[in-house]
């Protein structure tokens, strides 16, 4: 009896966790379209006159894939040894709060709660952060920007100098007269002609100050190079690593080895 209920999870464990089955890409491709539907659903809900006309539809569309998410969700939890590692992972919790707006809609009731109502139901367009799961190339995106994290985080701290830096030169030049009242807003007109944007509410208006202003502007474009750059070169580094597809049946973990026959974590015999 015990030894089937564990082909029975370990069954439901490849086709939920894994897509190098038939089961498992069907199960995969099923999710997809309705993470799709229900975003979908999210956005056309938010147009009045689609509302109006398609409300019921679109509510009734919106249960059926709750339904369906909240399935999926519990047999996640009951198909590995170690349930809080993926109730507290990061797809986890993305599960959790873009399944749950629907459930607690029944208890907020009355007009005081629908402001509050509206903004919880938006949480479901957390469903769409779901689609990571299932493109290969996010694990190594993640892994690129984990390696790079710490050159990001320099860089970054050096481009705030530098717009404190221009900022209190702009106060200096243009003073209040032009716009630059305070050094805070001149390193906020910085922050924002640095990264290309350009709002326009401030200008400067003296020859030197609009020199420095182009310098900036063709500077910026140089700096948004700069952590593509970073991390493009982690990525290079993580394409050499061949991963598949399989999930510790124990402790949750992904990102193995093709040729990997026991967990990299717990040591457990990986499904294969």
């Amino acid at each position: 009896m015990k030894s089937q209920q564990n082909n029975w999870k370990e069954k439901l464990h490849e086709i939920i966790y894994e897509a190098d089955t038939k089961e498992g890409k069907i199960f995969d491709v099923i999710l997809l379209i309705a993470i799709l539907s229900s975003v979908l659903f999210v956005m056309l809900e938010s147009v009045n006159h689609i509302q109006l006309k398609y409300g019921t539809l679109l509510n009734i569309g919106e249960w059926l894939l709750t339904i369906l998410f909240s399935f999926e969700y519990i047999f996640r939890i009951i198909s590995i040894n170690k349930p809080t590692k993926y109730i507290f992972s990061f797809y986890g919790i993305i599960d959790f709060l873009s399944t749950i707006p629907n459930y607690l809609s029944i208890f907020f009731l009355g007009t005081h709660s629908l402001i509050a109502l509206r903004a919880l139901r938006l949480l479901r367009i957390f469903r769409i952060l779901k689609l990571a799961r299932y493109i290969g190339e996010s694990n190594n995106f993640i892994k690129a920007l984990k390696a790079s994290r710490a050159k990001i985080a320099v860089f970054l701290f050096f481009v705030l100098i530098l717009c404190i830096i221009l900022g209190t030169l702009m106060y200096l030049i243009e003073g209040g007269d032009n716009g630059f009242t305070s050094i805070p807003r001149s390193v906020y007109w910085a922050i924002v002609t640095l990264t290309t944007v350009g709002y326009g509410d401030i200008a400067p208006n003296t020859p030197f100050g609009q020199l420095i202003a182009s310098i900036i502007m063709i500077l910026g474009y140089g700096i948004i190079a700069v952590p593509t750059g970073i991390v493009s070169s982690e990525m290079v580094k993580t394409q050499d690593l061949h991963l598949n597809t399989q999930v510790c049946l124990n402790c949750g973990e992904d990102g193995h080895d093709d040729d990997a026959i026991f967990c990299n974590h717990c040591g457990t015999k990986l499904n294969i």
